[in-house]
């Protein structure tokens, strides 16, 4: 089964949800391909990394409601065994680091560079709409860092992730994280470990079934 993950970097709800998704097919039986599409929360030019607090705050009605939100997601993901160190993330352009996401998986090391970009923006407050800190993250995760700023500093990909971005929207897709399961079948939001295993196991059955139809159909036809 294929499975594709609608996500952006800097959303905590995709960092839970990922972690999930990940706790669910260590225990899921059958073989699943793993795909990761961008999507950006917020496209709009970030000229300085400012703090992400001081950021929410001037969004969502001033600094203890920003303060409010931010806590009750850390206790969310906590229970997931996840660090969110608000205090030192900082907003960014995340365009630049889907384009290495979409590198890395061409060579097989799009997971682990995901999971880099998540670590990095939570945990160390890192700029991952920076094209040298992002150089630098790939080369952490086994790949060239050196190949990674050549990538970054070219305009590959640029088109394949803007229409990327446009697809996504033109899949109905408003708010990550999405997991689109078979091409056919979507879960919104970062659901519980047992949501997406029942999920799993029930597009596993409906598409056995669907398969079972297809060939006894065609072998009417071909008789």
């Amino acid at each position: 089964m294929e499975i594709e993950i609608y996500a952006d970097v800097i959303c905590p709800w995709c960092y839970i949800g990922k972690r999930r998704l990940d706790e669910a097919l260590a225990s899921y039986p059958g073989e699943v391909t793993v795909h990761y599409r961008p999507f950006q929360l917020d496209p709009s030019p970030v000229p300085q990394p400012l703090p992400l607090v001081q950021a929410l705050a001037g969004k969502f009605g001033g600094p203890e409601r920003a303060r409010q939100m931010v806590d009750h997601v850390k206790q969310v993901a906590a229970a997931d065994g996840l660090r969110l160190d608000y205090d030192r993330a900082v907003i960014a352009n995340t365009f630049e680091a889907h384009r290495l996401v979409s590198w890395a998986s061409d060579q097989g090391k799009a997971a682990e560079m995901v999971e880099a970009l998540y670590q990095a923006h939570f945990n160390h407050g890192i700029d991952v709409g920076s094209r040298e800190a992002l150089a630098t993250l790939a080369g952490e995760v086994g790949l060239d860092a050196a190949d990674a700023r050549r990538f970054l500093d070219s305009d590959e990909r640029v088109a394949d992730v803007t229409a990327a971005l446009t697809h996504a929207r033109d899949l109905g897709i408003t708010s990550v994280p999405t997991f689109v399961l078979a091409g056919k079948y979507a879960v919104s939001g970062a659901q519980e470990v047992q949501t997406l295993l029942a999920a799993l196991a029930e597009v596993e059955q409906r598409e056995s079934a669907a398969h079972s139809h297809r060939v006894t159909t065609a072998g009417i036809r071909h008789r």
